[in-house]
């Protein structure tokens, strides 16, 4: 079972905040609270949490293509 619970870290000001990530779609945007920049997956990433979480996405951590 995957892990659901991931961290973001804004690579921008460094805000950090532990978020639940979804099991039925991907997130490719999501706004930092501490300076307002929406962060958007890096290249080769499937979203937000594979770039910026201290965990992958459920997908990835269950070994599938994310958002398949």
């Amino acid at each position: 079972m995957a892990e659901l619970h991931s961290t973001l870290t804004c690579p921008q000001c460094g805000h950090s905040k532990a978020e639940v990530m979804p099991t039925d779609a991907c997130q490719w945007f999501y706004e930092c609270e501490g300076c307002r920049v929406v962060l958007k997956p890096q290249a080769g990433d499937c979203c937000v949490y594979c770039s910026y979480g201290t965990v992958p996405c459920p997908p990835i951590q269950d070994g599938e293509a994310c958002c398949a």
